[in-house]
C-alpha cells in the first residue's frame, strides 16, 4: 500500500503541469478555438515529460541527487546561473498566478467577498498547509484532491462527442490558413507547459525527500510515477479539450476566464458538476503553486549548497531554514503581486512561454548523466530512452526559438 500511495507524488507533479490555473483555461480555449485538431499535441506532451520524469526519477534513486545538483554539475556555474534566475523567474510567475486562480476558484462561491481578501486567505491556508504537513502529507491531499477533476473525464464522455473526429484528432497536421499563426502558439502552448523546469525539479527532489532507493523498489514506483501519473494529466487535458470542441467550438465562445471553464462541468452535471469541477481545481491549482514554491526553494538551495528538504514537519523546518525561507518568499512575492490585479491566467501563459526559453538547459544534464554509466552502472539509459531523450530535446530546442515570437505575434493566442 505504501509503494501505491507514492505514486501521489507523479499524480501531484502531473496535475501541477497539466491542470493548473494555465492549462485549464488553455486547454479549453485550444478546443473552443480548434475543435479536436490540437488533441494530438497532448500525447506529444505527455511522452516527453514521462521520458524525462522517468529519467531524473532514476538519475535521484540511483545518484541521490535531484535535477538543479544535475545541472550545475554538468554544466557549470555560469550556465548553471542562467539556468536557476530563467527557473526562479519563472517559479514567481507560476506561483503568483496559482495563488489568484485560488482566490479566482473560491470567487465561485463567494463572490460577495472582496478578491484581494480572498487572495490573501488564499496565500495564508495554502502557507499554512504547506508549514504544518510532512512532504508525504503535501503530495498525498493535493495529488489525490486533484483527481476530482474527473468530472472533466466524465463530461466528455457524457457529452457523446463525434469519437471518429475525436480520433482523428489525434493525428498531427499542419495548419495554414488566416489562423495558422494562432494554431501554432496554441500547439506550442500545449506541449512546452506539459514540459515546464518546475516538473522536474519538484519531481526529482521529491525522490530524494522520500529516500527513493533501488533495493526497496522505487524504480518501479519510477516508471509508474511517469507512466501512470503524467499519462493522467494528459487525459485530464483531452477531456478539457473535448469539452470546449462539444459545447464551446459549435457555438464560436472564447473561455478567456476560470469560470468558463467551470461552466463546463456545470452544463453537463448541473451544480453538482460545478462542486467537483471548483474543488478539482482549488487542489490542482494548489498542488500546483506547491510545486512552484518548492521547485524554487529546491533549485535555490541546492544551487547554493544549502541544505534542503520539507519531509520533516514545521518543529524542524528550522534545520533547513534557507530552504523554508525562499518557499515562503515565493508565496509572499506572489501574494504581493497579484495585489496590483495582474490577472493570473495571462500570468501562467507567460510563464509557461519564458519557461520554454530554460528547457534545453533543464533537460540536457539530465540526459547527459542518465546515458552515463559511470553515473548509472547497469540503470544507464536504454535505446528506446535515448532516442526519445534526444528526439525531444531537439523538439524544445526548436520550441524555444519559435515560443516568445508567437506569443508576441499571436498576442498571447487572441489574434
Amino acid at each position: 500500500m505504501k509503494k501505491v500511495l507514492q505514486i501521489a507524488l507523479g499524480v501531484v507533479a502531473a496535475l501541477g503541469g497539466f491542470v493548473d490555473i494555465g492549462e485549464l483555461v488553455f486547454n479549453t480555449q485550444a478546443g473552443a478555438e480548434f475543435g479536436y485538431q490540437l488533441l494530438w499535441t497532448v500525447p506529444v506532451g505527455v511522452i516527453g515529460i514521462a521520458t524525462y520524469a522517468e529519467m531524473c526519477g532514476r538519475v535521484a534513486t540511483i545518484t541521490k541527487r535531484p535535477v538543479f545538483d544535475v545541472v550545475r554539475q554538468r554544466l557549470g556555474f555560469g550556465p548553471g546561473l542562467v539556468t536557476l534566475i530563467a527557473s526562479e523567474a519563472i517559479n514567481i510567475l507560476t506561483v503568483t498566478a496559482e495563488v489568484g486562480g485560488i482566490a479566482l476558484v473560491m470567487q465561485f462561491y463567494f463572490a460577495d467577498i472582496p478578491f484581494r481578501v480572498l487572495l490573501l486567505i488564499a496565500a495564508v491556508v495554502i502557507m499554512f498547509v504547506v508549514w504544518v504537513l510532512p512532504f508525504e502529507g503535501i503530495e498525498r491531499i493535493f495529488g489525490y484532491g486533484g483527481l476530482l477533476l474527473i468530472v472533466y473525464i466524465a463530461a466528455a464522455v457524457h457529452l457523446h462527442p463525434d469519437w471518429g473526429d475525436v480520433a482523428s484528432g489525434f493525428v498531427p497536421h499542419w495548419q495554414t490558413g488566416e489562423d495558422t499563426l494562432i494554431y501554432w502558439y496554441f500547439a506550442v502552448g500545449v506541449i512546452a507547459a506539459a514540459l515546464v523546469p518546475y516538473e522536474v525539479y519538484f519531481y526529482s527532489s521529491g525522490a530524494v525527500e522520500e529516500g527513493w532507493d533501488e533495493s526497496q523498489g522505487d524504480l518501479a514506483v519510477n516508471k509508474a510515477n511517469a507512466l501512470f501519473g503524467f499519462a493522467l494529466g494528459g487525459v485530464f487535458s483531452v477531456a478539457l479539450i473535448i469539452v470546449a470542441a462539444v459545447l464551446f467550438h459549435p457555438v464560436g465562445v472564447s473561455p478567456d476566464f476560470l469560470g468558463t471553464t467551470a461552466l463546463g462541468a456545470q452544463i453537463t452535471f448541473g451544480q453538482t458538476g460545478l462542486l467537483l469541477a471548483a474543488l478539482g481545481m482549488m487542489f490542482a491549482i494548489g498542488g500546483a503553486a506547491v510545486e512552484g514554491s518548492f521547485a524554487g526553494a529546491y533549485a535555490f538551495a541546492q544551487f547554493l549548497g544549502w541544505e534542503w528538504g520539507k519531509s520533516r514537519k514545521a518543529k524542524h523546518s528550522k534545520k533547513t531554514p534557507g530552504f523554508t525561507s525562499a518557499w515562503m518568499l515565493l508565496f509572499v512575492l506572489a501574494f504581493i503581486i497579484d495585489l496590483t490585479g495582474a490577472n493570473p491566467v495571462l500570468i501562467t501563459e507567460y510563464a509557461v512561454v519564458m519557461a520554454v526559453v530554460a528547457l534545453p538547459l533543464t533537460y540536457l544534464p539530465i540526459l547527459l548523466i542518465a546515458r552515463d554509466e559511470r553515473y548509472m552502472g547497469e540503470r544507464v539509459n536504454g535505446r528506446l530512452a535515448n532516442t526519445l531523450g534526444i528526439f525531444y530535446l531537439g523538439l524544445l530546442t526548436v520550441v524555444s526559438v519559435v515560443a516568445l515570437p508567437l506569443l508576441f505575434a499571436t498576442n498571447h493566442g487572441s489574434g
